[in-house]
């Protein structure tokens, strides 16, 4: 497995990270057991890169269970910022709920720094100095080695970065967001920003919530995938008609090149600009077949048909922005503004 450096620092990690959000659900059918011997098979096969949060119920505990005696190994990235109480500093990214917070994460891992902590979603209502100014202490202090956003618009990033800058503070090294053949947005904006700015991006639910394992169709709820359990708001973004057409695509291409479509939509995520892809199993039969997407290649003629399939639609102001700008490199020879 190669491992990469997510952004401009030291920070070396996979190019899988094992995300660890069942871990502990009983109805999600990954109990301790389960789920510390998913850890372990990661570990072997070469990955390094393990993502909780505080949100994820007993899932700290367990990832801190798991690595006991190989967190030397170990990149080791948690969140905070969704509700995890009633109280008022329950959540969001202020000064008080970071810091009770990130004491809680490291109680809970066993373990006296976090690798990457990442603001798991951004918090309008707090200034983003306080924020900013927040993670640059627990820096500080040791409790944390490198900060990163989660689910942020990429003008926030932007100014959460602009704003690190002009206080000196510690920068995000990356954006870790939803991206799969089903949801390209972060094309239009983030991907550009993350590129000018030296910054990675870590990809969720790359399976889009189980829609690309070839196992969802329209009206029903299969067993084995995340769909199929329970369903949440933000679902909506995957399950609709355009993404029921992109999931008959990949499995059309998976079984035209003799792999899973798991796997086909996680080969995919290697020929687009991702540092690391969070794969998530509830079983070890699950985490092979992802790991075995490892050793898929995608034909240039079926990836180009994938992307002319998966495509963003033409909008503004970015298709007019990159029409002008072929006026002004030249590149559209006979055409005048």
């Amino acid at each position: 497995m190669d491992i990469r450096s997510l952004g401009p620092g030291g920070l070396s990690v996979s190019q899988l990270a094992l995300g660890t959000m069942t871990f502990g659900m009983k109805d999600w059918g990954c109990d301790e057991d389960t789920a510390i011997a998913l850890v372990h098979r990661y570990l072997d096969a070469g990955g390094n890169f393990l993502d909780t949060a505080n949100a994820y119920g007993r899932s700290e505990e367990i990832c801190g269970q798991a690595v006991r005696g190989h967190r030397s190994r170990v990149v080791l990235a948690t969140k905070a910022g969704l509700p995890v109480g009633p109280g008022r500093h329950d959540r969001g990214s202020g000064r008080a709920h970071l810091r009770s917070a990130c004491e809680g994460s490291l109680r809970r891992l066993g373990t006296d720094y976090i690798d990457v902590y990442w603001v798991h979603v951004d918090d309008e209502a707090t200034p983003l100095e306080e924020t900013v100014e927040a993670l640059d202490e627990l820096v500080r202090e040791g409790k944390v080695r490198h900060v990163g956003a989660s689910n942020f618009r990429a003008y926030r990033l932007m100014k959460a970065l602009s704003v690190a800058d002009r206080l000196g503070a510690a920068r995000f090294v990356g954006l870790q967001g939803q991206y799969n053949l089903i949801v390209r947005t972060l094309e239009r904006e983030h991907l550009p920003l993350l590129a000018e700015e030296g910054l990675g991006l870590v990809s969720w639910s790359p399976l889009a919530a189980g829609m690309l394992t070839g196992k969802i169709t329209p009206g029903e709820r299969p067993e084995g995938t995340r769909l199929g359990q329970r369903e949440v708001a933000f679902d909506a973004l995957v399950k609709n008609e355009h993404g029921f057409r992109v999931a008959g695509q990949v499995r059309k291409a998976a079984a035209e090149i003799g792999c899973t479509p798991a796997q086909l939509a996680l080969a995919w995520q290697r020929t687009r600009p991702v540092t690391s892809v969070i794969i998530g199993a509830r079983t070890l039969a699950q985490l092979d077949d992802n790991l075995a997407s490892l050793d898929v290649t995608i034909p240039p003629d079926v990836l180009e048909r994938l992307d002319e399939a998966t495509r963003l639609p033409d909008e503004y102001p970015g298709t007019f922005i990159d029409i002008v700008q072929g006026w002004l490199r030249g590149t559209r020879p006979g055409v005048t503004a």
